[in-house]
């Protein structure tokens, strides 16, 4: 640990400079990760260019193999690497067993990829022609990736990126560079990655982060992370037009109509609003509900909420863990939930912390110009505006930017018209996100919007049913 990946080997940063790695719930020292800069982005790119047409050459099945190896060595380190992703992210195991197999299936999903089909016969566009396209790699591509998920978030990059012939440079974030970055480089090493095709650049976002994010070396930019810093990488590419690719935040919506399964509708709400304690960029930050049923979904969700076992996520007994800094605690608290109780939001449990431990909340009466209806939240809380109708919902969830809503109605053909009045890319209907199955939602050159309705009973983690008894 503490080295950067560049160029095949393990070296130390041109800083010489390294930082620690805390575990979240304990504080306790896992590791250190190079302090790299842009001298070592530019080392990396480098590596990566003179490496790119080498590894394009070779023939499909074997970069698959390539990418079968990474997938068995990771395999081989399942238990090992679950922990890590406990320690260092602060999820909880379901959670971190998720995300290490995940990224396995991402590697073994690409190789199978690769060999599948190299382009298409198109129809020609006048007689006695033959038209064709192929796929052709775009080049070097650097990859910046969140804490939240740390490998499975590279992965969904590298992997089909490796795949189609690019080679890559990774910047993990700071919070997560072990299981996101440094794990990845040993995988790389293991299987003989050749030299150059995959660099690893740890470091701090401003040194590390926006050398590689600003890099002219490169023919793609991927980031994954905050819209604050999408906008300043939008920003730097539109000056030379290059080529970006951005998943940022959004303040997502869960609406709850007048017909609906409140008791469903709760249980999903769990999963929604606090799974590793909501830290993700689809949590739903707004839970928009119609009067009717307003107090008994608060009733219900409040009842669930007060029952979830905060503590030690390495406990199989802990339902939600720490967050992942007190950078992110005070944003919580400080920019969102106070000042939304200081402008009239009703707090009805929780709003307190110890620590990192920051206990699961839930805000009533809150307003559409409160923070907790503005902000994207990423912490545990569930705060209820209290809206008149159908249209009023739809209204004030279209006022902010979102990635994945929910909406809950006993009429499926309501909620499919809700569904498609919502300008989010992915709606659900009577179901929660990330439960539906669909893989790589990316947008291209449309706006690709997909819904998911569910039609039969799901069965939920015990933490996100009714807890009533476990107490």
């Amino acid at each position: 640990m503490g080295r950067l990946y560049i160029d095949g080997t393990f070296q130390d940063a041109a800083s010489g400079g390294t930082a620690p790695v805390h575990e979240k719930a304990t504080g306790a020292r896992i590791g250190t990760y190079a302090l790299g800069g842009p001298a070592d982005v530019d080392r990396a790119v480098a590596a990566a260019r003179a490496a790119q047409p080498a590894w394009a050459a070779l023939s499909a099945p074997e970069r698959a193999g390539y990418l079968r190896g990474l997938a068995e060595h990771l395999q081989g380190r399942y238990e090992e690497l679950v922990e890590l992703s406990v320690r260092e992210t602060g999820g909880v195991r379901a959670k971190a067993e998720d995300e290490v197999s995940t990224s396995i299936r991402q590697l073994l999903i690409s190789s199978v990829q690769a060999t599948e089909n190299a382009g298409d016969i198109l129809p020609p566009y006048k007689a006695g022609k033959l038209s064709l396209s192929r796929a052709v790699p775009l080049g070097v591509i650097g990859v910046i990736t969140p804490w939240n998920y740390p490998m499975n978030l590279a992965m969904r990059m590298v992997a089909p990126g490796l795949a189609f012939g690019n080679t890559i440079v990774l910047k993990p974030a700071e919070l997560t560079p072990l299981v996101g970055g440094h794990v990845l480089a040993e995988a790389a090493e293991a299987v003989g990655l050749p030299a150059g095709v995959f660099n690893v650049v740890t470091g701090d976002g401003p040194e590390a982060g926006w050398a590689l994010a600003d890099h002219r070396g490169l023919d793609l930019l991927d980031f994954t992370g905050s819209r604050e810093v999408g906008l300043a990488i939008a920003a730097s590419a539109a000056t030379d037009l290059r080529s970006i690719r951005l998943e940022l935040g959004g303040d997502n919506a869960f609406i709850v109509l007048e017909d609906a399964d409140v008791e469903l509708a709760a249980s999903h709400a769990m999963i929604a609003s606090l799974e590793f304690q909501g830290q993700t960029c689809i949590s739903s930050s707004r839970h928009i509900v119609v009067r009717e049923v307003a107090d008994r979904y608060l009733e219900a969700v409040t009842r669930r909420v007060e029952a979830l076992r905060l503590g030690d996520p390495m406990s199989p007994d802990t339902d939600l863990g720490p967050l992942i800094s007190e950078g992110q605690r005070d944003r919580l608290h400080e920019r969102i939930v106070a000042p939304s109780i200081a402008k009239g939001a009703r707090l009805v449990t929780g709003g307190t912390y110890d620590g990192l431990f920051y206990r699961p909340t839930v805000l009533a009466e809150v307003t559409p110009d409160m923070p907790a209806f503005t902000e994207e939240i990423f912490g545990p809380v569930i705060p209820v505006t209290v809206v008149d109708s159908e249209d009023e919902a739809v209204e004030l969830a279209n006022r902010h930017p979102m990635m994945m809503d929910s909406v809950f109605t006993a009429d499926l053909m309501r909620g499919m018209d809700v569904a498609e009045r919502l300008r989010a890319g992915e709606v659900h209907v009577n179901d929660a996100h990330a439960r539906h199955g669909a893989e790589n939602q990316m947008p291209g050159f449309t706006r690709r919007q997909w819904i998911g309705v569910q039609r039969t009973p799901l069965t939920l983690p015990d933490w996100a049913s009714d807890p009533a008894g476990r107490r």
